[in-house]
């Protein structure tokens, strides 16, 4: 994120005690009857006078409560049409995504049209949450409207790997798991883009993960009609237990590393599945060079 800024502490607190306002705001707004319709595709829902307002709440958040570190910053572009892919961490409230969006927020500027594939459970089965989140640039998560923006010249942030690898064993917290999705990578090919990883590292101790529920997802019949295919079960406050993955939770303050990494531009021609396995490979081989960092700092301190 920016340094040197030359924000006083109090000038800072103001800020964010603002955007957790507009934050409120926003929320109350999706209940409003006016907004009992919603279209999960639309791109003009997006509002960039919002999101700079919510801005300081959202920095303030990542800095000070997630001690928000980031390098690879030169790498991300500044304008024109790029695929952003992340590793999807802690479930439902996963700190990850607020932190990489205050990010690009920073770094771009709020009016950049960045948007967000979002699952379709908030875009069309929890509504108000759609309402939501697509003031902030939330989208039905789907390969046509991820072509519609980058189409328009904008930039899209995916999490290919979903609900598969946000609700990962918490042994497996350091793994990147994409399965064998490949839409991300049709997505760049199609339109010609590169695709820049954003790897992070600590947003999976938010919540300790200690069952997946694959099992159960599939009994359940997630995947049919929920497109899940994890029932788990986290160890998060406040609940202690928290059953399902749509179970909202207050996520452990513990320090979030993002490393952006260089463009990688896939062959219109390349197998789909090859691509994949190149974006995954450089983004495991960052986030093991994160968790080896993260394990000598805290040796590094060690009494």
């Amino acid at each position: 994120m920016r340094t040197g800024s030359a924000e006083s502490p109090t000038e800072s607190a103001g800020g964010a005690f603002a955007g957790l306002g507009h934050i409120v705001g926003a929320a109350i707004g999706a209940l409003r009857p006016d907004r009992t319709s919603l279209d999960p595709d639309r791109l003009d829902f997006r509002e960039p006078d919002l999101i700079a307002r919510v801005l300081p709440a959202a920095r303030a958040f990542a800095r000070g409560y997630c001690g928000l570190r980031v390098d690879g910053l030169e790498h991300l572009r500044r304008a024109g049409p790029v695929l952003y892919v992340g590793n999807h961490n802690g479930g439902i409230v996963g700190p990850d995504l607020l932190c990489t969006l205050a990010t690009l927020w920073d770094a771009l500027g709020p009016a950049t049209p960045l948007y967000a594939m979002a699952h379709d459970f908030a875009m069309r089965q929890w509504r108000p949450l759609g309402r939501f989140i697509q003031r902030f640039g939330g989208l039905r998560a789907s390969p046509g409207n991820a072509a519609r923006v980058l189409d328009a010249g904008g930039q899209v942030l995916v999490y290919p790997g979903g609900d598969i690898e946000a609700y990962r064993h918490f042994a497996r917290r350091d793994e990147i798991v994409l399965g064998s999705r490949t839409g991300f990578i049709r997505i760049a090919q199609e339109a010609r883009v590169p695709i820049v990883p954003i790897v992070a590292h600590g947003a999976h101790r938010s919540a300790y993960v200690f069952y997946e529920g694959a099992e159960v997802a599939s009994v359940l019949g997630l995947k049919r009609w929920g497109r899940l295919e994890r029932f788990p079960l986290a160890l998060a406050l406040p609940w202690g237990i928290a059953v399902g993955p749509w179970v909202p939770y207050a996520p452990l303050p513990f320090t979030i590393r993002l490393r952006i990494l260089e463009p990688i531009t896939i062959a219109p021609d390349e197998p789909p599945a090859w691509a994949r396995e190149t974006v995954r490979a450089r983004m495991q081989a960052a986030l093991t060079a994160l968790a080896d960092e993260a394990r000598h700092s805290c040796a590094d301190r060690a009494p």
